[in-house]
């Protein structure tokens, strides 16, 4: 591993201060533990001793018992967020967050339905999250969009109407469009006519694929949404003609290897597929998923790479270019951190 002299004694360049950015990080699940007890507190909800032991609850969603927890878990602290304030506070404390692990351009992901009854309605949630999305822009200086994401548990038809409304706000931040929840229930090319109306409204597709289920769903993603973004990828790696396809075609992973532990993708750290994927030629971007949930940021990603994975500091550094080549940031916001991770490269 190249390393650098701080002191005198040898030691790895700070993974915090490598310039990256961040594509894949969910609404809810980026709030902070501290702020969740104190809405909660606010609002008089009652919140399961997993969200309040000050540990990361222990997970697994490779069953639908356990998907149904994790999904459990999260509606809970989703209830926490109820009035414009929350909202504003959840997206200035994250970008604050993610500006402390190095992160320079933040896509976060949001399904604005889930707020909507609490606020008002769909454009009106809208208003308040792209209003809150500026604010932290202008406080904290991070660049920060949002990619809208369909629920693959409700129709396809309301997919259709989220893709309509993310077309709309494409000129207020809104970047790329998204397909999540269980990979397991709801078929790709259900979602085909919501994803061909956000690409003609000049979004990104990127959709969740092949985490919770194999290649197939990547593939999926590919062939039906014509994705230029898969939320995951992770188990393309069993597939070495999918591999190539993601390579040449430039497909970048959203990897999220914490998550996949978490969540029991994978048994241990080092068995998520990075090298595979990076030896493949498969653009990447490390994300945390769930922070709330899953108890780490963004460093600890690159951490998992380094620590667990052999990942030296140049191969670390392209993993933040490929980030970045893969965001929807304006090119001379590209050309900038680009420029600034050789500068963290070269010491």
């Amino acid at each position: 591993m190249e390393r650098v002299r701080v002191g005198g004694e040898a030691a790895s360049r700070d993974l915090r201060e490598l310039p990256k950015a961040h594509l894949h990080l969910h609404f809810t699940g980026s709030m902070r533990p501290s702020t969740l007890l104190e809405l909660a507190d606010k609002y008089g909800v009652h919140l399961p001793e997993a969200l309040t032991g000050g540990e990361p609850p222990k997970l697994r969603a490779t069953d639908e018992r356990g998907w149904f927890r994790f999904q459990r878990l999260y509606d809970m602290a989703r209830s926490c967020l109820r009035a414009p304030e929350d909202i504003q506070r959840l997206v200035r404390e994250t970008a604050q967050e993610d500006i402390r692990d190095g992160s320079r351009w933040l896509e976060i992901q949001v399904d604005p339905t889930s707020y909507a009854p609490r606020l008002g309605g769909l454009i009106p949630t809208m208003e308040v999250i792209l209003d809150a999305v500026d604010a932290a822009q202008r406080e904290t200086g991070l660049g920060i969009r949002v990619l809208v994401a369909a629920n693959r548990m409700k129709h396809p038809l309301d997919a259709r109407t989220l893709a309509r409304l993310a077309v709309r706000y494409a000129d207020r931040g809104i970047v790329g469009f998204g397909l999540s929840n269980d990979e397991r229930r709801g078929m790709a090319r259900d979602f085909d006519r919501a994803f061909a109306i956000a690409r003609d409204g000049g979004l990104l597709a990127a959709p969740h694929g092949g985490e919770l289920t194999g290649p197939a769903s990547v593939r999926d993603c590919l062939d039906d949404l014509d994705a230029a973004r898969i939320g995951h990828g992770v188990r393309a790696a069993e597939d070495p003609r999918l591999l190539r396809r993601l390579a040449e075609r430039g497909v970048t992973c959203e990897v999220c290897p914490a998550s996949n532990v978490a969540l029991g993708v994978y048994e241990k750290p080092e068995d998520v597929p990075l090298r595979t994927l990076f030896d493949a030629g498969v653009p990447m971007a490390l994300g945390a998923d769930d922070p709330l949930l899953f108890g780490s940021r963004l460093a600890a990603q690159y951490e998992i790479a380094r620590t667990h994975h052999g990942f030296d500091d140049a191969e670390l550094a392209e993993l933040a270019r490929q980030s970045v080549r893969g965001s929807a940031a304006p090119a001379p916001v590209r050309d900038e951190l680009l420029a600034d991770i050789d500068g963290w490269l070269a010491g």
